[in-house]
């Protein structure tokens, strides 16, 4: 079955068309672009209409690149901005008008799920129990299962959301790094209350952050999936380049061979958001995925059928 899975988080909207046949996944399709849509949502729990028009925009060149391949499902999830934003119905009709179906705004503990599903899904079981972390642009996800998702709770600790609460300036003061340190604990705090993020054999996180991270921590020249998918990154090694990112100006990180330009002005405010989860849960090591929520919504699609 071919199928086509579109996640559109704060940060991002991503497509990702796959074959999925008797367990087996072959994928066809896979695009990104970012267009932050979760502007100034924080601050204003609203869209900005500009933010809508660029999102739209994107959807409707994935909706025309979907025409082509012959796509039998397609599922479309937002996420946090669009659970937090007041207006959310400009852009779930927008959404609706081009793709045809209806926009889904997931809660995120499906989100949670989802990222669950698509990150362990090429990982042993002998590595269980996981915890699964997905730091977003508006919030980040904890998922603790082995097989299945045994907890999960999401919070708004995502890198947007702390770029324009705390981090706005690059590189940031001591005070704002302290202020967004601050905030991170908390909210990693409330999430220990409900998942037990230090009892994990294996810590995988998955996304732009991480992923960006573990690039950084391999010393890539340029961004490589191959390489940074299931690389084995040590906490240190987090530290470190949390700490790089927080002495750069923007010029120089926007350098970086591995750094994708929208990522430029979040970086900063995610690396220090996977620092400080390392730090709570005690891992030794994180395990980069490249599989996340939208994998986790392609294997849904097909289960869904079979």
């Amino acid at each position: 079955m071919r199928v086509a899975a579109i996640d559109c988080g704060t940060n991002s909207i991503r497509l990702l068309i796959a074959d999925i046949h008797d367990g087996g996944f072959k994928e066809v399709v896979r695009q990104m672009e970012v267009v932050r849509l979760g502007q100034g949502v924080d601050k204003n729990k609203a869209f900005d209409p500009e933010a809508i028009e660029r999102t739209l925009n994107a959807t409707g060149k994935y909706a025309r690149l979907i025409a082509t391949k012959g796509v039998e499902k397609i599922r479309f999830c937002a996420t946090s901005a669009t659970r937090d934003a007041t207006n959310r119905d400009l852009f779930i009709d927008g959404v609706r008008n081009i793709l045809g179906i209806d926009p889904e705004v997931i809660p995120g503990v499906e989100e949670a799920a989802l990222s669950f599903m698509g990150a362990t899904n090429e990982l042993h079981q002998s590595d269980a129990p996981f915890l699964v972390v997905d730091i977003g642009g508006g919030s980040t996800e904890f998922v603790l299962g082995s097989k299945s998702v045994e907890s999960a709770i999401s919070v708004n600790i995502g890198c947007v959301r702390m770029a324009e609460r705390h981090l706005n300036q690059q590189p940031p003061s001591h005070e704002a790094i302290a202020s967004a340190t601050a905030d991170i604990d908390a909210a990693i705090a409330l999430a220990a209350n409900s998942v037990a993020i230090t009892s994990a054999k294996t810590l995988v996180c998955v996304a732009g952050t991480a992923t960006t991270v573990a690039a950084a921590a391999l010393g890539l020249s340029e961004y490589d999936r191959y390489a940074i998918h299931l690389s084995r990154i040590p906490a240190q090694r987090v530290h470190d380049v949390a700490a790089m990112f927080q002495s750069m100006s923007r010029d120089e990180i926007a350098g970086l061979g591995y750094m994708h330009p929208g990522r430029v002005d979040v970086i900063t405010a995610g690396s220090l958001v996977l620092s400080r989860v390392l730090d709570a849960t005690g891992a030794k090591e994180f395990v980069a995925s490249e599989s996340d929520i939208l994998d986790g919504i392609a294997w849904g699609l097909a289960q869904d059928v079979n």
